[in-house]
C-alpha cells in the first residue's frame, strides 16, 4: 500500500505487500522485499536491496554516496538481510571500489542515529545501539552488540557473540565471544550471558573461558598463547574461530585486562 504522498521512481522493484508511508522517496534502482515498512520521511536512494519484512522508521537514509573522497561514481550498493529494523535517522551509506557493497544482515537492530560506512559488513542478528558509529570497511559478526554512542575505527572487526560497552572507542580487533569495555578498550570476560542465551552449553563456555585465560592472562605475547592453545586445547570451531581471527588481524586486537590498567598482550 504506497500513500499517494510517497514519491516511489517508475523504475523501482517494489514486492506485494510493501507499506510506504507519506513524505518517503524511493529512487530508481532499488529493490524491496514484501512484507517490508518503510516509514514517512524515509529517503532511499539508488543501489538499496532491501529484504523481506524489514522495517525502516522516519529519517533513515539508505544507500546514499560514501562519505569518501576517493569515490569515483562506480557503481555500488548496499544490502539489508530480511527482518532487519533501522530506526530513526540512521544511515547506510553505499560501498566503493573496495567492496563494491555495504552490507547489513537478517534480523538485525539498527538503533536510532546510528552511522554505517561505505563497505561494512555487518552479520545476522546484531545489535547496534543508539548513536553507533562505523567508519569505512569495518566488519561486525554474527549475533555481536555493540553499546550506544560507540565509535568503530575504519577496518576495524569485531568478533562474533562479542559485546562491546556503551562509549567505547573502537581501534583495535575485538575477538569472537568476549566482552569489551574501559579506556582503552580491553578484554572484560566472556560473554557467558550471551551465549547461553544463544545455546551454548555451560561445558563449552567453560572452554571459551580457558582459552581466553592463556590468550589475555598468561603472560604470553600473542603468537605465543596461539601457539600454546593449539597445542594444548583440542580443536572445535570456537577454538578454530578465535585463533583464526587473531592470527589474521588487520589492526591488531585488543588488550588484556592488567590490574594497574595497562593492557598486556
Amino acid at each position: 500500500m504506497n500513500q499517494p504522498l510517497a514519491y516511489i521512481h517508475p523504475e523501482a522493484k517494489i514486492a506485494q505487500n510493501v507499506v510506504v508511508e507519506p513524505f518517503t522517496t524511493i529512487d530508481k534502482d532499488v529493490e524491496v522485499g514484501e512484507g517490508t515498512w518503510i516509514g514517512p520521511n524515509v529517503t532511499i536512494m539508488a543501489g538499496a536491496r532491501i529484504g523481506k519484512n524489514c522495517k525502516i522508521f522516519p529519517g533513515a537514509v539508505i544507500a546514499a554516496v560514501p562519505q569518501d573522497l576517493k569515490f569515483a561514481g562506480e557503481k555500488t550498493t548496499v544490502h539489508i538481510g530480511d527482518y532487519t529494523v533501522i530506526r530513526e535517522c540512521v544511515t547506510v551509506n553505499r560501498g566503493t571500489v573496495d567492496r563494491m557493497k555495504t552490507v547489513v544482515g537478517a534480523n538485525c537492530l539498527l538503533m536510532a542515529y546510528v552511522h554505517v560506512a561505505h563497505d561494512c559488513i555487518i552479520g545476522n542478528h546484531c545489535v547496534l545501539a543508539n548513536g553507533v558509529q562505523l567508519a569505512g570497511h569495518v566488519e561486525i559478526g554474527d549475533h555481536a552488540i555493540i553499546g550506544g554512542t560507540s565509535a568503530v575505527h575504519q577496518f576495524v572487526k569485531v568478533g562474533q557473540h562479542a559485546m562491546v560497552s556503551g562509549g567505547s572507542l573502537v581501534r583495535k580487533d575485538v575477538p569472537p565471544f568476549v566482552k569489551a569495555g574501559r579506556e582503552p578498550l580491553t578484554y572484560a570476560g566472556i560473554n557467558s550471558i550471551g551465549l547461553r542465551r544463544r545455546g551454548y552449553s555451560d561445558q563449552k563456555i567453560s572452554e571459551i573461558q580457558q582459552l581466553y585465560r592463556l590468550l589475555f592472562l598468561g603472560g604470553m605475547n600473542n603468537n605465543e598463547a596461539l601457539d600454546k592453545i593449539e597445542l594444548e586445547l583440542a580443536p572445535s570451531p570456537e577454538r578454530d574461530e578465535v585463533v583464526n581471527f587473531v592470527r589474521n588481524s588487520g589492526r591488531g586486537v585488543i588488550k588484556g585486562y592488567s590490574r594497574n590498567g595497562s593492557g598486556a598482550d
